[in-house]
């Protein structure tokens, strides 16, 4: 990607960062009283605000030396989500079953990874195109009759840069019944925060 540095802001004052996700949404009032809502952008972007998280001159001073390193705005950067970094709820336990990104047919050996957030009355799936080089697990449910077998890390390949999993030729998600969720064909995954590996 041009205009993308692959190194990661300081994780000490990331991790005291705040943040949350922003969506652009306009929302019009119509002559008859109702409302029309428009999204502006397609999916949401995070904002986040690194004072909280500096706690000494050393850390201001890597803070402006990595801001000039990108050069102001001009380069983007990998920065560790102190949130929303996981695979798995906060304070829950990660498993390779967290999070599913695709439906095996025998054939696909490639699928992007996401996140998928979901309650009662809808859901959002986020892509993930940046996750950190070693922290990705896979299983495939339901293979040998168990639920969210792992599949061993030299069975696949995570591109670091765009977030695609591509599967060995003999580790290709088999087909199943789509209905079931826990079919033999679900891909899932995990990522594991960088460090507990």
């Amino acid at each position: 990607m041009n205009g993308f540095h692959e190194v990661r802001f300081p994780l000490r004052v990331a991790l005291g960062a705040t943040a949350g996700p922003m969506r652009r949404t306009d929302i019009v009032n119509l002559s008859n009283g109702r409302e029309q809502r428009n999204q502006r952008w397609q999916s949401s972007r995070r904002a986040y605000d690194i004072g909280t998280g500096i706690k000494s001159l050393a850390d201001l001073y890597d803070v402006l030396a990595f801001f000039e390193a990108r050069r102001g705005q001009l380069y983007g950067f990998r920065f560790r989500d102190p949130l929303d970094g996981l695979s798995a709820r906060p304070h829950a336990a990660i498993s390779p079953t967290d999070q599913e990104i695709g439906r095996g047919d025998g054939e696909t050996a490639t699928f992007q990874l996401v996140k998928t957030y979901a309650d009662d009355g809808g859901s959002w799936t986020r892509v993930i195109e940046k996750p950190v080089e070693g922290t990705v697990v896979m299983a495939i449910d339901g293979v040998g009759g168990g639920v969210g077998v792992d599949v061993a890390n030299d069975a696949f390949s995570v591109e670091s840069a765009t977030g695609r999993v591509t599967f060995a030729p003999d580790h290709i998600p088999p087909p199943g019944a789509a209905s079931r969720r826990a079919s033999p064909s679900t891909c899932r995954c995990v990522l594991i925060p960088t460090g507990s590996r």
